[in-house]
């Protein structure tokens, strides 16, 4: 059988661990016999971000503005523990961080929907998307212990000295503090990027915060997301067939839990963070969800939403065998070579990609799988396999 062609290269960026060891496997077994695979390859892994002073994360993201699409897997943002590990020049900033700030992308989660894997919520029919603002608020706060009364302000001096004041409390004993920011043009990248995706899948989409509590923080994210929509997008949603509309975030709460999902809710940041792990926990695993980055500018960056395994890499440095889920990966490759596919017009491309897709579900639906699905699924008596097992068990059904 001939391989399938690529005529544009993806940026591949490595990671860390034992999400390394199954990113090998998984290109061996799942995309060499079939694809003429052209990437440029970028190590993440902690040790080449180390000898590069993390320049390497840098240029993967330049990278990808170049080409426009990116594959990646999980890697490791160092804590104390790892500095001495890894014996690190410095505690190096966490690799997504770093790439969507320079991709100034909003970072879009849906979970993976298998038969024998059935959500908590027991109407959720549809897989739920979370749409992530990935920058500021809590995430940038600058936050104070008060240590006896007094007052704390807020305080914007403008270049020509000029004072906005507004009292936060009047303190008569100890407490705390937190301020936080974000940017109109953020925002404003978050809205398009949400706009364009629920566009590119065609599916309605929600958004959510606190407008009528926090009048002015949360009003200028209503307000740049209602204007954006009302100037560029709504006839376009009108011409799709789908719809955008805002509520508040506790009304899109008891909305989601009646629901039977197929939809986009988008959320600021730390609302998405919390979120995102609820829908994933709620619909069987973090190792059963996409994640992808999209900028407003066209860039994707597909990566596994889970960390690097560090526990089962662990036990395979000694020897041990591990069943670790390969779900999440497997699908940052197929919706990476999918896009791909799609923007280079390479129609083959994008079959494999759904194929892939349907031959990592069958299998699991066929009763094989890891340890992890193994203790939640409905079908009776599954086949445990082990991490190599489970990828060359996929690779027998792609064969068939």
């Amino acid at each position: 059988m001939s391989k399938i062609q690529m005529t544009t290269p993806l940026v591949e960026m490595d990671g860390d661990e034992m999400t390394r060891i199954l990113w090998k496997m998984i290109k061996e077994d799942l995309l060499l016999p079939f694809i003429d695979l052209k990437t440029e390859y970028y190590d993440l892994g902690l040790e080449h971000r180390n000898a590069t002073d993390d320049q390497v994360t840098i240029d993967s993201a330049e990278a990808t503005k170049k080409y426009g699409v990116a594959v990646k897997c999980a890697t490791i943002t160092p804590n104390a523990a790892r500095m001495t590990e890894y014996d690190l020049k410095e505690m190096w900033k966490s690799p997504n961080g770093t790439i969507r700030a320079i991709l100034d992308g909003t970072v879009f989660r849906a979970p993976i929907v298998v038969k024998g894997v059935e959500p908590v919520v027991k109407n959720w029919k549809k897989p739920i998307t979370i749409a992530r603002h990935a920058y500021g608020d809590v995430y940038k706060n600058a936050e104070i212990k008060v240590p006896g009364p007094g007052k704390v302000e807020l305080v914007y001096t403008a270049e020509d000295g000029t004072e906005i004041k507004e009292l936060v409390h009047n303190y008569a004993g100890p407490g705390v503090a937190q301020g936080m920011h974000n940017l109109d043009n953020s925002i404003e990248s978050f809205a398009r990027s949400c706009f364009n995706y629920a566009l590119d899948i065609k599916q309605d989409l929600w958004f959510a915060t606190k407008d009528t509590i926090s009048k002015k923080y949360d009003h200028t994210f209503k307000d740049i997301f209602q204007d954006i929509f009302d100037a560029e997008y709504a006839q376009k949603f009108e011409d799709a067939g789908i719809v955008y509309f805002y509520t508040l975030i506790d009304d899109a709460v008891a909305r989601v839990m009646k629901s039977e999902g197929g939809y986009i809710w988008a959320c600021k940041n730390y609302d998405g963070d919390v979120m995102s792990d609820m829908i994933s926990s709620a619909f069987g695993s973090l190792a059963m969800m996409t994640s992808v980055l999209v900028s407003p500018q066209g860039f994707y960056e597909y990566e596994a939403a889970h960390g690097t395994v560090q526990r089962h890499y662990y036990k395979h440095l000694k020897g041990e065998e591990t069943s670790t889920n390969s779900v999440a990966t497997i699908f940052a490759w197929t919706g990476a070579l999918r896009k791909r596919g799609e923007l280079d017009g390479n129609q083959e491309l994008m079959e494999f990609a759904d194929k892939l897709d349907n031959a990592t579900i069958q299998t699991i639906e066929e009763g094989k799988m890891t340890k992890d699905l193994a203790l939640i699924t409905s079908i009776e008596n599954p086949t445990v396999l082990n991490s190599e097992g489970f990828i060359k068990a996929i690779a027998e059904t792609m064969n068939k």
